[in-house]
């Protein structure tokens, strides 16, 4: 799995002109699944994920996590981080997973992320979304749990 987090002091996702979902401080995830994922995957990303320190302490370091500082989640799905652009100019996705695997394990992170944050908001799997955000730092963090796992 992929995921781009970014610590936002707002963000929004909207499907056709209505808006969907919409949060204040805190991480939106847009999260990608490859074809070789399993919930373990899942499991282990959403850990790393959640306890993520990235948010200020009173002496300005980035030392306190999304619990600590009554952040919210905005979780994307987007297939698109599995893209290959290595050949040509035409991304190929052959490496992001089914539609239907990618929708099993999107829902299942949202679950786990439910379980410690009851308000996260997401947007539709498959649908096509206009999601806005303010960047705060900007600060912007990169997992795949492939690489995290070496």
């Amino acid at each position: 799995m992929r995921a781009i987090i970014q610590r936002v002091t707002q963000a929004q996702v909207s499907i056709a002109n209505e808006v969907t979902g919409e949060i204040e401080q805190g991480f939106v995830i847009f999260l990608g699944v490859g074809a070789e994922d399993a919930e373990s995957e899942a499991d282990f990303l959403w850990r790393k994920i959640s306890r993520m320190r990235i948010f200020a302490d009173a002496a300005g370091k980035t030392n306190l996590d999304l619990n600590t500082v009554g952040g919210n989640l905005l979780i994307i799905s987007q297939f698109t981080l599995y893209a290959d652009c290595k050949k040509g100019n035409r991304p190929s996705f052959t490496k992001a997973a089914s539609p239907e695997l990618g929708k099993t394990l999107y829902e299942y992170f949202l679950e786990l992320a439910r379980k410690e944050f009851p308000k996260v908001q997401s947007g539709e799997f498959g649908a096509e979304m206009a999601v806005s955000l303010v960047n705060d730092g900007p600060f912007t963090i990169i997992l795949d749990t492939e690489e995290l796992k070496k």
